[in-house]
């Protein structure tokens, strides 16, 4: 019998199409790894604090800016099936900036922008449950294929990374907070298509698996049960409880986006409503000041973190709106936002080795002399050439774990009988991934930062 095992693994694998693809890749994730080991140990570094520069931070937003404009792309086919609201090439802009602030605010310990970067970090999460809402909406995928890729996709990578270096994983604490986005919207969404078998319909059922879902989240984030997160570590109960609800409110989003999308047919498809979308740019940009001037210009973050959970969605809503307030908005968007959008996840868990070292804590020197008393521009020379190797190190990452991804989903379906099982499509973590209308969402240190 076990000889007859044996051998029907062996023809299981010979079955396994993607076999050498897995092999090369491992080998290409284990050079990455050395490469994050030897930049996370670079012998000549100096303390992150000591290159506390909020003008160089705004002046290298201002350069991604500049970049963003040049590369704006127009692309009327993409309201060939109507305006489209939020659609992939957008979402990955959106990412790509948010991730790009991300980053320099951790290199130029830019402080004063904390509360606006802990509002990155939400929308990144809100994506999580929009994005994914929507492809079991549509495609009613529960198997374990989908679950064990969207995994290996987030997951992968930076455990990986965290064994290796001798980091734990809380340092990448976006991670955590993508997975459990993810399974928390799988199963609201399996309750909602339990529901409508039993002859409920959209909204209802929607509406009743969502509000069973934010018992749920009550009954965990606003009771002492909390509190078993501590069990991690305190870092994971100020994490989980800063984004305890932007899941939930991308789930909710999701819910109401065929209303959404019906309004944008109505407001610019045949004919522009002029007045509709100057409505809605007020709107928005109130929505922003609303955010601003009440809760996000608080200098305390003590003050401000317990209050984040509830209001976040108040810009990210103001964004959404103001960004598609016409059909040639829809239609525009930066090719080099939509490239830094790929790579989000990649970018998050190696700018910590790579663009910087020491676990976060130091900058690494490249070039002799670029100590944090150096001349400007031979600081910026400096930073410029470790991310000559950092982005493309992420670029390789993201293709090594996609490959690994897709190769591995693969072999499950084979061993669970299904060699001609079909490959599912590559999930983009960090965090998204978008097809016209549909979003599938992915998918960005410690208490001090953000």
């Amino acid at each position: 019998k076990k000889r007859a095992v044996s051998i029907s693994s062996i023809i299981m694998l010979d079955n396994w199409k993607g076999r050498n693809e897995f092999i090369l890749a491992q080998f290409q994730v284990v050079v990455i790894l050395a490469i994050a080991y030897i930049g996370d140990r670079w012998p000549t570094s100096y303390p992150r604090n000591d290159n506390h520069d909020p003008r160089m931070f705004w002046v290298m937003n201002i350069s991604l800016l500049v970049a963003a404009l040049i590369t704006l792309k127009r692309d009327p086919n993409a309201s060939s099936r109507g305006v489209q609201l939020l659609s992939r090439p957008q979402t990955e802009e959106w990412k790509g900036w948010m991730q790009w602030a991300f980053i320099m605010y951790h290199y130029y310990r830019a402080y004063s922008v904390y509360n606006e970067i802990r509002l990155f970090v939400s929308a990144y999460v809100w994506m999580t449950g929009f994005g994914n809402f929507l492809y079991f909406e549509k495609k009613q995928d529960f198997s374990m294929d989908r679950a064990i890729s969207m995994w290996i996709r987030i997951n992968y990578f930076p455990i990986l990374l965290s064994f290796c270096l001798g980091v734990k994983l809380e340092l990448y604490y976006v991670v955590p907070l993508h997975t459990t986005g993810f399974f928390i919207t799988m199963a609201t969404c399996y309750v909602a298509t339990f529901f409508k078998k039993r002859g409920m319909e959209y909204w209802s059922a929607n509406s009743a698996a969502i509000f069973v879902c934010l018992v749920v989240h009550v009954l965990f984030y606003e009771t002492p049960a909390v509190n078993f997160l501590q069990l991690f570590s305190k870092e994971y109960l100020f994490r989980f409880q800063a984004d305890k609800y932007s899941a939930w409110a991308g789930i909710l989003s999701a819910m109401f986006w065929k209303k959404f999308k019906d309004y944008m047919q109505w407001a610019y498809a045949s004919e522009e409503r002029t007045g509709a979308a100057w409505l809605q740019r007020f709107a928005g940009v109130s929505l922003i000041v609303i955010w601003y001037f009440f809760f996000g210009s608080e200098p305390d973050k003590h003050k401000y973190n317990p209050v984040h959970p509830y209001i976040f969605w108040l810009p990210v809503a103001g964004w959404l709106m103001v960004r598609n307030s016409s059909k040639y908005l829809c239609e525009l968007h930066s090719l080099a936002l939509e490239f830094f959008g790929r790579i989000t996840l990649e970018t998050y868990v190696l700018q910590f080795h790579v663009f910087m070292c020491d676990k976060v804590q130091h900058i690494p020197v490249l070039i002799p002399g670029a100590v944090a008393g150096a001349p400007l521009w031979l600081k910026t020379a400096n930073m410029l050439l470790c991310g000559l190797i950092f982005v493309p190190l992420a670029l390789w990452a993201r293709k090594v774990t996609v490959t690994t991804q897709t190769t591995v989903t693969e072999l499950i379906g084979i061993f669970r009988g299904g060699a001609g099982t079909k490959s599912l499509p590559p999930v983009e973590a960090q965090p998204l991934a978008t097809k016209g209308s549909d979003v599938n969402a992915e998918v960005s240190t410690k208490s001090d930062n953000v």
